[in-house]
């Protein structure tokens, strides 16, 4: 797998969380071999034994359920464990979501969004402003509890990350109910003393999707993030919504996108395994010439 990704000529990758635990021995000879680098884990890598596909949301750290959490506690530092061992400079996370037991609001708003899939781009369609105004309330008097245990989560891992020498990179997420809510994220961070170990993983299609929700402006959330953006997990979104896809090849603006990365980031293709070899070649080749 290894072998693959540096014959297309990357020199770094970024171990998902759909390494199976069967795999970790040849990834540990291919690095202390040299046949690539590791820039980046993705909780939880590797995989829970007997878990054989993703599953980066198997167990969240917003969970309030004492083994649950006991869980996503072990497994996380077994991520940050081998990301160490592997000489990784950052793990990213996932945080976690609010939990409805009957009347999820993101129900509506999809609903609404498949009917018509460019109000959450309109600012003058009145009735789905009013359905989205609606739902942001219902999420933010349920948020409470969870978030709490999100942020009590991350302060059992900080130290664990630091004594490893790893950062924390805190994702953007597309669905509704996830969390942080991206208009938080900037306060967020900024609650964390200057040393800890932790910044903002910027996923470009998970902010598209937000856009045509309605739920942010993805220059403007760019700009919000500056200083505290990370790393990026960079694809394309295609005009009937699907993520993951060859950069350029959708209505992402990475033009734009490219405007905000840094010498110091952790830049990150992120595509669909149906991807042909050559969109993964050509998206390389168009992240290169974007960063010059």
């Amino acid at each position: 797998m290894l072998k693959e990704m540096a014959g297309l000529g990357f020199e770094y990758v970024e171990l998902s969380h759909g390494i199976r635990i069967t795999l970790v021995p040849g990834v540990i000879r291919a690095v202390e071999e040299g046949v690539i680098k590791v820039s980046s884990t993705h909780n939880f890598c590797p995989l829970p034994t007997g878990v054989l596909q993703a599953a980066p949301n198997l167990f969240e750290p917003s969970d309030r359920e004492h083994r649950e959490h006991d869980q996503w506690l072990r497994h996380t530092k077994r991520t940050i464990d081998f990301a160490s061992q592997v000489k990784a400079r950052t793990v990213v996370c996932h945080l976690g979501s609010v939990k409805f037991f009957w009347f999820n609001p993101a129900r509506k708003i999809r609903a609404y969004l498949e009917e018509h899939p460019e109000a959450g781009r309109k600012e003058d369609d009145k009735t789905y402003r009013t359905l989205l105004d609606k739902s942001i309330v219902k999420l933010r008097k349920r948020m409470p509890p969870f978030w709490e245990q999100v942020k009590a989560s991350i302060d059992e891992v900080l130290d664990y990350a630091k004594q490893k020498g790893l950062t924390l990179g805190f994702e953007n997420r597309e669905k509704f109910e996830e969390l942080p809510i991206d208009s938080d994220y900037f306060e967020f961070l900024a609650d964390f003393p200057s040393e800890a170990p932790v910044g903002y993983w910027h996923d470009t299609g998970h902010a598209d999707i937000k856009e045509g929700m309605g739920l942010l402006k993805h220059r403007e959330h760019l700009e919000k993030m500056s200083g505290r953006t990370i790393g990026w997990h960079l694809h394309d979104v295609s005009a009937k919504g699907q993520d993951h896809q060859p950069v350029g090849s959708g209505k992402i603006d990475f033009k734009m996108v490219s405007s905000f990365w840094r010498p110091e980031h952790l830049l990150t293709l992120e595509l669909s395994p149906r991807v042909s070899v050559e969109d993964v070649r050509l998206s390389k080749q168009r992240v290169e010439t974007l960063r010059g």
